[in-house]
Parts: structure tokens; sequence; C-alpha cells
């Protein structure tokens, strides 16, 4: 992409990182940085070289959510299959990190939550800003905040639109980890390569058994994660795994 666009998509090894770069409009998301959004996700997830992707924004805002000056164009994917901000009804197969500092609000709080960790800085702000102006979470806020951060907490988030600061929102769950000023992106790609390293098929099913369990009875779960487990086992890579520990290798939870 290109390196004025509104979005900059680098790699670093395994690593994707895909940074919302819109300052003169806090990283709102607009029509054209909503297609871009999906193509990358698209991209990242085909590309047997990229293991775990990593969402950011600027040093002073993450995402200050839709661009309401573009509300039309992005509510023509609000009854598709994209969602308005282009990715969010998408479900990657591979691990994704959001990396925030400042203000993640409205729909940049959508696309955090769309993410399976987060990592924030002291300076982040997170809320459903949206309340004030009638325009309703339809990028998922509805359905993952609950899975986050449980129905109470959810609700009061979602109907008050109250900030919440880097603190509530890692004692709350929010968050996966505050982290100081100016160091949420290099934290979460650090993270990154830690799960880049580890067995990829294990990982991504042991993801998938998580999200695709959500909701069934205990008996259908289980069933779920022994179908999972049971591919992962015959694929090797835990064969692999138990020669290397009974090799020494990892003891102590030290890595491989």
């Amino acid at each position: 992409m290109s390196a004025d666009g509104p979005l900059l998509v680098t790699s670093e090894g395994s690593v994707r990182i895909l940074r919302l770069n819109r300052p003169e409009a806090r990283n709102a998301i607009d029509s054209s940085t909503a297609r871009a959004l999906r193509e990358a996700w698209l991209d990242f997830d085909r590309d047997p070289q990229a293991k775990v992707g990593v969402l950011t924004g600027g040093d002073q805002v993450f995402c200050a959510g839709a661009d309401l000056k573009d509300l039309e164009a992005l509510a023509a994917g609000a009854t598709g299959d994209e969602g308005p901000l282009g990715f969010t009804r998408l479900a990657v197969s591979k691990p994704t990190i959001a990396a925030i500092s400042g203000y993640c609000v409205a729909g940049g709080l959508e696309a955090a939550c769309w993410c399976d960790l987060r990592i924030a800085d002291v300076t982040a702000v997170f809320g459903c800003f949206e309340r004030r102006f009638g325009v309703p979470l339809i990028d998922g806020g509805t359905q993952r905040l609950p899975r986050i951060v449980g129905l109470g907490r959810a609700l009061d988030l979602i109907l008050t639109g109250r900030p919440v600061h880097a603190g509530e929102a890692l004692m709350i769950g929010l968050v996966t980890k505050v982290v100081s000023q100016g160091e949420a992106l290099r934290r979460a790609v650090e993270l990154a390569h830690t799960l880049a390293g580890f067995p990829p098929e294990c990982l991504r099913n042991d993801r998938r058994a998580v999200y695709e369990g959500l909701g069934l009875p205990l008996e259908e779960g289980l069933k779920l994660e022994a179908a999972l487990g049971a591919a992962t086992l015959a694929s090797g890579e835990s064969a692999a795994g138990a020669k290397a520990f009974a090799a020494g290798r990892g003891r102590g939870g030290k890595p491989r």
C-alpha cells in the first residue's frame, strides 16, 4: 500500500502490522479505509508467511470510529457480510492483537474488540461515544463486548457511552495489559512474535475451539474441542513437541 494511504501495511518477519493512517481525521475509518482494511485482513489470512496480525493507530489516537462525514457510504455495508468498517464480520484463522494509544472509541472500540488481545498504553481511553449521536453499534460491539467484559459491564459501557481509562479497562478485562506511554505497539509486536513462535496448527485450532464453542452447550463444546484436538494430534505437531520436551527442552515454562 502507498506510504501516504489511509492504511499502512508492513511486516516484521511473520508478524503483519496494519496501521491506520488518517491523523487529520483522528484515524476515523471512511469507506475507502474500510475497503483497505478488509482486503488487508483477507490477504493476511491467505498469506502462509503471516502468522499473527497487529492493528494499531497513531501515538495520540488509535481510532475515533467511523468517519461520520462518510456515513452514507459506510452504512451501505451495514446489512452485508462486511460491516461498515469493512472487516468486522470477517473471521480470520490466525491470532490478532490491537496496540492502542489514546482514544479507542465508537467503531474504534469495536475494531479493537474484533482482535483477540488488546495491549494499551496509559494514555488509552475507551468508550461507546457514538451513544451521543444516535449511531448504533453495528460492527460487533453489542456481541463482542459482553463476551469480553461480561453482560453487566458491557451494558454499562454501551448504554452510558462513558469514557473508560486504561486502568479501569485492565480491571474489567477489556485490555490484556497496560504499558508505558508509547510502548503499546512495541509490546504488541513482541507478543505477536511470541505467538508466531508456537506450533501454528495447535495454536489456531485451540483458538478456533474457543470461538466456535462460544454459546454451545458444554457437551457440544467438548465434542468440538475433541475433534479439533484430534486434528492437531494427527498433524504431528504434538508428537514433535513431546519429543522436544522429553529431550529436556522447554522445561519450567522456558521457550523450546
